[in-house]
């Protein structure tokens, strides 16, 4: 039963991956794009790494402080490209 659950949550991560790419092909801005993306890959990647935590229960510390990290990292991120992309190119 965990492995089921461990394979559905890593085929789920991979969906996303491929699914956060496909707006890319689209004519929205680029903001749009790389919004759908970086949602779609952090999605993806917190899936994948939740269904490696079921595979692999003893290593949970390290696979918390990954999803942590990568929770935080895309947010920051996603901040500071919406602040650069607001100035309108002027940083006074």
């Amino acid at each position: 039963m965990i492995n089921t659950l461990s394979y559905t949550c890593i085929i789920v991560g991979i969906f996303f991956w491929f699914w956060g790419t496909f707006p890319l092909l689209g004519n929205r801005s680029v903001l749009f794009k790389l919004h759908s993306l970086s949602v779609a890959d952090t999605l993806g990647s917190i899936s994948i790494i939740v269904g490696l935590l079921l595979k692999m229960p003893s290593e949970w510390p390290l696979l918390i402080l990954a999803i942590i990290s990568l929770a935080i990292w895309s947010t920051v991120l996603g901040y500071v490209l919406a602040y650069c992309s607001s100035s309108g190119g002027s940083h006074e």
